[in-house]
């Protein structure tokens, strides 16, 4: 009868004290949802509730899949995963070679153009002038003296002292003096006038032409460089020295992203937003990191309502509720991964 009664006051014992620490925890939790900490709610704020919802982390500026403009062979991706890039920095280098080459031959022509319009506009060269006007003064010495010798055999003529012919003679070197005279002075004419304005407009267009094929090509010839679009960190490497890329996007180099600062992408339930606002604090956690709790704070609110961007991996949870994204920059920089799914609690609200 005495072992009945011990047995019975000891199981009363167990089972106020279970009651006890039930209590306890209930009361501990209900303190750490309207925040415990001083700093992000009052624990004695009874208006105080938390929001539950599914996010993941990613950096300030979200992942971004960089890939390249140009299909070809990956020569160079001088990159590691982790490796922070200022912005232009190099990610990959295209095979190049003929993008090079057809730079080199659209330079080369831009060259010979502009030499062209100079030609033009400058006209000839001043030896060339002095030569032609040294031909018309030589010619001229020519018809003048083919005049005398054309004036004597005439007068000679008359008298019967030369033949007909002789006199023929030297009226025809006379004429052949003035056609190579008037000739000498079409070429100097030609080499000492200014150019044309349709001769002009003409090399001008043809060296902007060149001009233009050299943009394009040099335009070509970077696209093989793929560079950093910003500040921040290859969070992984997709592609290796070696392998083909396209030019549709579908083969992507790199997966970046700005991880100077982090956030959390959060699922809120649409039964919930009518409690999200912005500047609400909120705290994080990941089985990864136990019972550690990472701080941060609303910054961005959706829209409007969309479907599940988070997968958490739980068979029984709902696939067919909306949900408003809602973006939670972290206080300082913790150790979270991109990409880390996390538990996310929003405190207080409306």
């Amino acid at each position: 009868m005495k072992k009945r009664v011990i047995a019975l006051i000891v199981l009363a014992g167990v089972g106020a004290a279970t009651i006890a620490a039930v209590v306890r925890a209930q009361r501990f939790e209900a303190a750490a949802a309207a925040g415990a900490s001083k700093s992000d709610a009052s624990p004695n704020d009874a208006s105080a509730a938390v929001i539950c919802a599914a996010g993941k982390v990613e950096p300030v500026s979200e992942e971004i899949e960089i890939g390249s403009e140009i299909s070809g062979s990956l020569r160079q991706v001088p990159v590691e995963e982790g490796q922070q890039l200022l912005k232009g920095q190099t990610i990959a280098v295209v095979d190049n070679a003929d993008f090079a080459a057809r730079v080199a031959a659209a330079r080369a022509t831009v060259a010979v153009r502009q030499a062209a319009l100079d030609r033009v506009v400058n006209g000839a060269r001043e030896q060339e002038r002095r030569e032609a006007e040294a031909a018309v003064t030589e010619a001229r010495a020519v018809v003048e003296n083919a005049r005398a010798e054309q004036a004597r055999k005439q007068s000679l003529f008359s008298t019967g002292d030369v033949s007909r012919s002789d006199w023929e003679n030297a009226d025809r070197e006379y004429h052949v003096a003035e056609a190579r005279l008037a000739e000498s002075l079409a070429h100097f004419q030609f080499l000492d006038a200014p150019a044309r304005a349709d001769e002009r407009d003409r090399a001008a267009a043809d060296l902007d032409l060149a001009r233009a094929q050299l943009a394009e090509s040099e335009a070509l010839l970077a696209k093989t460089i793929v560079r950093a679009p910003f500040d921040g960190a290859v969070l992984k490497r997709l592609r290796k020295a070696g392998e083909s890329v396209s030019d549709k996007g579908d083969t992507p180099i790199v997966r970046f992203g700005d991880n100077s600062r982090l956030r959390v992408r959060v699922d809120v339930d649409e039964t919930d937003v009518a409690r999200v606002v912005l500047g609400q604090r909120a705290y994080f956690t990941a089985r990864a990191f136990g019972q550690q709790r990472f701080w941060g704070t609303v910054t961005r609110l959706g829209q409007s309502l969309g479907k599940k961007n988070i997968d958490t991996g739980d068979p029984a949870e709902k696939t067919d509720t909306k949900v408003l994204e809602t973006l939670v920059d972290l206080d300082g920089h913790p150790p979270l991964p991109s990409g880390l799914r996390v538990d996310s609690f929003l405190l207080g609200g409306r």
